[in-house]
């Protein structure tokens, strides 16, 4: 264990003592007084492939003994064309082009300073205001946080953000109208149509939104017709649309990207975690070929960074997108992803603790409820989603915890386990999930 008070580490859990990791393997991670947990998350939604993939660690071998670094605007690399061009395969039609930085919160702030400049490039200077959703996560830099829709991270830095106008989530659980789908006429996505013009259509540059909520809201997806919806507007309205993929890329929501589930096309996308699995630090901006040309010949991107472009992420994303191919693990992802999404429905629909298991390919979420039938939640001083977290974890259990969505009560797992996760620790995990509720919460 990690005694914190004789640690020089400063440690992103200040509180408690922390096992040490000592190896992982598949689904599984092992501390260094041997007990062994399920990562039933893939840590923050990143392992994709499983633990310690000796494909990804002989590409960065590899790569490390050519050449680890050299400046993005000296040299180009081998694995970073080949990277983009294996993601060009497969991205939503006209994205082509790939923007490599390390983590997906400079992949949000690329994409909306790349979206200011792709306006600037057309002669639009009043284009800069940028709507995001409540309910949502861009990252922890202060351009992401600013769309971020989390009040409680946003709180101590809100003197601090840039501007950015936000609207409600499609959230039908949680309906922010108080109304129901399909009557509801998708109200949402019209609240859109209805900040663009309240702010100016003419002063508004992107819409920026994750394809899937994943984990501030615990996996919800979408209506019918709200994608196709919110497209047809950024498109009537000259708003760039942003898809942030960084955790719902790369296969997790059973399609290599969650944009395909709708058929939606975005002017540009971030992707992340899932990149490299989580082997080494690595995320990108994908971007449509007409902006990519529309930029150069404007005089280029007012952008860059140190460790942008790197050779060495760039190899381990290339390994990860060989093994998804090689391995099917995209068609695994949605196939296994049912049957994760029955044995959870099966054991806590039922629960009446449980208001709702929802989710889509390896993404699901699990709401938690003090009255099911009026979807009161506890109290935030009960804790409840870190009782639960915690008896997971001592159990072998790791799931990730979703807090304060229900204005500012709501406790969520998210239950995101990596492609090559097995029937029988499916069927493990949905029981001892089952029985963590029951005991916690009876």
């Amino acid at each position: 264990m990690v005694d914190q008070n004789h640690s020089h580490v400063f440690h992103r859990k200040l509180k408690g003592a922390l096992p040490l990791l000592e190896s992982s393997q598949g689904c599984w991670i092992t501390d260094s007084d041997g007990r062994r947990y399920l990562d039933a998350s893939g840590g923050a939604v990143v392992v994709n492939l499983g633990h310690a993939r000796p494909e990804i660690a002989q590409a960065v071998e590899e790569q490390l003994s050519l050449g680890y670094y050299a400046h993005p605007t000296m040299f180009g690399n081998k694995p970073l064309e080949g990277l983009a061009t294996a993601l060009a395969r497969h991205a939503p039609a006209g994205v082509e082009r790939f923007y490599f930085m390390t983590t997906g919160s400079e992949a949000v702030e690329t994409a909306v300073k790349l979206a200011r400049q792709i306006h600037l490039a057309h002669g639009r200077g009043s284009r800069y205001k940028l709507i995001a959703r409540w309910g949502s996560y861009h990252g922890l830099t202060l351009g992401a946080l600013a769309a971020t829709g989390r009040p409680a991270e946003r709180a101590p830095f809100e003197p601090m953000l840039p501007q950015a106008a936000h609207i409600p989530p499609p959230f039908c659980l949680r309906c922010a109208y108080g109304l129901e789908h399909p009557s509801c006429q998708l109200r949402c996505a019209r609240a859109l149509a209805e900040t663009i013009e309240e702010l100016g259509p003419e002063t508004v540059s992107a819409f920026l939104a994750e394809p899937v909520s994943g984990a501030t809201l615990a996996a919800v997806v979408p209506p019918e017709g709200y994608w196709e919806a919110i497209q047809d507007i950024c498109r009537e309205y000259g708003v760039l649309l942003i898809l942030d993929e960084v955790m719902t890329g790369m296969g997790r929501t059973g399609r290599w990207f969650a944009a395909g589930h709708w058929g939606i096309s975005p002017d540009l996308m971030t992707l992340g975690k899932g990149l490299t699995g989580g082997a080494v630090p690595l995320s990108a901006v994908g971007v449509r070929a007409e902006h990519y040309r529309a930029v150069v010949a404007a005089g280029g991107f007012v952008h860059g960074g140190t460790f942008s472009h790197h050779p060495v992420g760039a190899a381990a994303g290339l390994a990860t997108v060989g093994i998804l191919e090689r391995e099917g693990l995209v068609e695994r992802a949605r196939d296994m992803g049912a049957r994760l999404g029955e044995a959870l429905r099966g054991r806590l629909q039922g629960s009446p603790h449980v208001a709702q298991v929802r989710g889509l390919g390896m993404l699901w979420g699990v709401e938690l409820v003090r009255d099911r039938e009026s979807l009161t939640p506890y109290p935030r001083a009960e804790r409840v989603a870190e009782r639960l977290w915690e008896h997971l974890f001592q159990d072998g259990i790791i799931v990730y915890k979703c807090l304060g969505f229900a204005q500012d009560r709501g406790d969520a797992l998210v239950v995101a386990p990596p492609f090559i996760i097995q029937s029988r620790e499916i069927d493990m995990l949905a029981d001892k999930l089952a029985k963590a509720v029951e005991a916690v919460l009876a």
